[in-house]
């Protein structure tokens, strides 16, 4: 075989396994291969997968796409529905096939996500010196392009001899499957040993099961944590997108019911329990609910569970202001269980560690006062979403009344999908979800572009899930024009395979988020805006509009476009096109909803703060303001040792 041929044998005979709550799952960890082809891959994985495709095309099934980086993003999406069961290998040419993965590979190393990197590499043996689209380095010739996966990917080899195929993608699929070190795994596969052939032993080829870890918590851990929350006055639960991952919804809402103590949400944790869940504050952190963020300021015990503590989790470290706040901190990854300096780190898998705490916490439950606090902060925060959605602006409607329409539109068990700008904010406190796969937003690494590609790659997860016999989902992206304008192009991979993707676009010419964030540091928008040049200034804040129809881009590209016009209607007419793309066919392609809004209309205060720094001097009298304004917050910064 050639080793392409060895390598898309082996990788269609990889299943994952596992167990939950008593039930055993075993699935294909591959289910399928991306890949846009040159010539450092179409006579090496490209002819392996064309040869596989003609003897079965259920051994690995190709999928084609228009961007390398795009394809990431769907197998990261898929990866995440799957709750990291399943995901996509991606084969590319060499040179900027290759380093056009980069982006993709930062996200999914930084989310915990795995996704399986082929990338092409240079001839290995160097026989012909340099080829296309080689770079070459006087001071370490044998330093590809690829060579920059190392910092973004879990794990990285390169396969310059065929028989180190065999250690190089047992071990990379050894953390692929590793909750606690998962992310991307980059494989270089150089062209010319793509297409060289060798003896592979059978044992190579035949089924393996890779089990997916779930340690269990150590007992004396769990003890002092117990003893720990006994002690509190005042605890508070932040969930990560850990809690999900280790399918621990029920145990978690079984020790915030036991125990009273409320519960936080990080944007990856969003499903922990549904939005009118007793003691569910919502989102926690700059971008938090006010509910959240208040009884966090007064905590004086924060138990994390499957949290890597983000800043904006954290508010920057300006979120716990008890004096003697301490810290227990459960996750699988040892890197997340000890942060903030923790004296009370529990690794281990989040719903196993919360069975244990729940038998030793019988008969503890938080004081009265903290329970009336809880309440009184949700019906204030209630208020306030009810408001944001219900208020009306016209022409241009505010994001918030979008978003109202929007949730109002799907069922509970449908996915909206984010990533990027202001609106991933705005969804993380004023979503209300009701579904623990009903939230998926990208902001590990907040990645303009992903929303498209990711939503097609939740989508995918989402038909094979309605195939297997379980719940029947819409998948809608919401996305502005900043976002779609970087990578909207997965759109025809979707009218190719005629995949029912929603898509509302928010047409409001510009970056809205950093603009609104350039504002409050003082820069005044500079640079946020879609305008034309005025050339006598070189500025880009006063020109006129661009005359961008991004409608008829999205018609041009065989999209099914729905165009809601400005005016008093605008939310009725978003809630019925909504509904009428979820009534449309299910395999009739993907449909795009556009829609203008106002940026200026910002969505309601978290009480919180997000650290970027503000220039110390200026002669701007806005950033002098903002500067003072900056200092203030810093004051109230902690390092959170606990």
């Amino acid at each position: 075989m050639t080793v392409a041929q060895a390598v898309v044998e082996y990788l269609s005979r990889q299943y994952t396994v596992d167990r939950v709550g008593g039930q055993d799952y075993r699935e294909r960890l591959i289910p399928g291969t991306f890949g846009i082809f040159g010539h450092g891959n179409v006579a090496g994985v490209g002819q392996a997968l064309k040869q596989y495709q003609q003897l079965d095309p259920t051994i690995m099934p190709y999928y084609q796409g228009r961007n390398e980086q795009a394809q990431v993003h769907q197998a990261v999406g898929y990866a995440r529905h799957t709750r990291r069961r399943q995901t996509f290998a991606i084969s590319t040419s060499i040179g900027p096939g290759s380093t056009n993965l980069l982006t993709g590979a930062a996200l999914a190393t930084t989310n915990r996500l795995p996704v399986l990197l082929l990338p092409s590499d240079t001839f290995a043996t160097r026989a012909a010196d340099p080829v296309l689209q080689q770079l070459e380095r006087p001071d370490a010739y044998d330093v590809t392009v690829n060579d920059a996966f190392r910092p973004l990917s879990k794990f990285f080899d390169r396969v310059s001899r065929p028989e180190q195929l065999f250690s190089a993608f047992h071990h990379g699929l050894r953390v692929l499957t590793d909750p606690a070190e998962t992310g991307a795994v980059t494989i270089s596969l150089p062209q010319d040993v793509q297409a060289e052939a060798f003896d592979v032993p059978e044992e190579f080829l035949a089924e393996r099961e890779w089990r997916i870890r779930r340690p269990d918590a150590d007992d004396e851990d769990i003890r002092r944590a117990a003893e720990a929350i006994r002690a509190a006055k005042r605890p508070l639960i932040i969930a990560g997108g850990g809690v999900l991952y280790a399918y621990a919804n029920v145990e978690l809402a079984k020790f915030a019911e036991l125990t009273g103590i409320p519960v936080g949400n990080t944007q990856a944790g969003v499903g922990v329990l549904p939005w009118d869940h007793p003691f569910s504050l919502g989102a926690i952190g700059s971008t938090g609910t006010t509910a959240a963020n208040a009884i966090a300021a007064d905590a004086d015990l924060i138990i994390g569970i499957g949290t890597r503590y983000e800043d904006f989790t954290t508010a920057s470290r300006t979120a716990f202001q008890n004096p003697d706040v301490k810290f227990i901190n459960i996750n699988v990854a040892p890197i997340d269980a000890y942060k903030h300096g923790t004296a009370l780190p529990i690794v281990a898998d989040a719903r196993k560690a919360l069975v244990k705490l729940n038998q030793a916490l019988g008969g503890y439950r938080i004081g009265a006062d903290l329970e009336q606090a809880i309440a009184a902060e949700k019906t204030r925060w209630n208020a306030t979403v009810d408001e944001a959605y219900d208020t009306r602006f016209t022409p241009l409607p505010a994001q918030n009344e979008i978003i109202g329409a929007t949730n109002r539109a799907m069922d509970a068990q449908d996915v909206v999908i984010c990533a990027a700008g202001s609106l991933p904010g705005d969804l993380h406190k004023m979503w209300r979800v009701r579904d623990a796969f009903g939230y998926h937003v990208e902001y590990a690494y907040s990645c303009m572009g992903y929303e498209i590609p990711g939503g097609l790659g939740v989508k995918r997860a989402a038909l094979a899930e309605a195939a297997a016999g379980g719940a029947q989902r819409d998948v809608v992206v919401m996305v502005g024009d900043g976002s779609y304008l970087m990578m909207h192009t997965e759109l025809v991979t979707a009218v190719a395979e005629r995949i029912k993707l929603i898509v509302v676009l928010i047409q409001n010419h510009g970056y809205a988020s950093i603009g609104s964030l350039s504002e409050s540091l003082g820069s005044q928008r500079f640079g946020t805006q879609y305008r034309a040049l005025d050339e006598e200034h070189h500025s880009f804040d006063e020109g006129e509009r661009l005359p961008v129809d991004l409608a008829l881009n999205a018609e041009s590209l065989g999209v099914n476009v729905i165009r809601i016009e400005p005016g008093e209607k605008v939310i009725a007419e978003l809630e019925q096109a909504i509904r009428d793309a979820k009534a449309a066919p299910e395999r009739g392609g993907p449909i795009v909803i556009h829609v203008e809004s106002d940026p200026l209309l910002d969505a309601p205060g978290s009480e919180s703060w997000w650290d970027v720094p503000v220039s110390q001097i200026s002669e701007l009298e806005s950033t002098r303001r903002a500067f003072k304004t900056y200092t203030d917050h810093k004051n109230r910064q902690r390092k959170l040792l606990g």
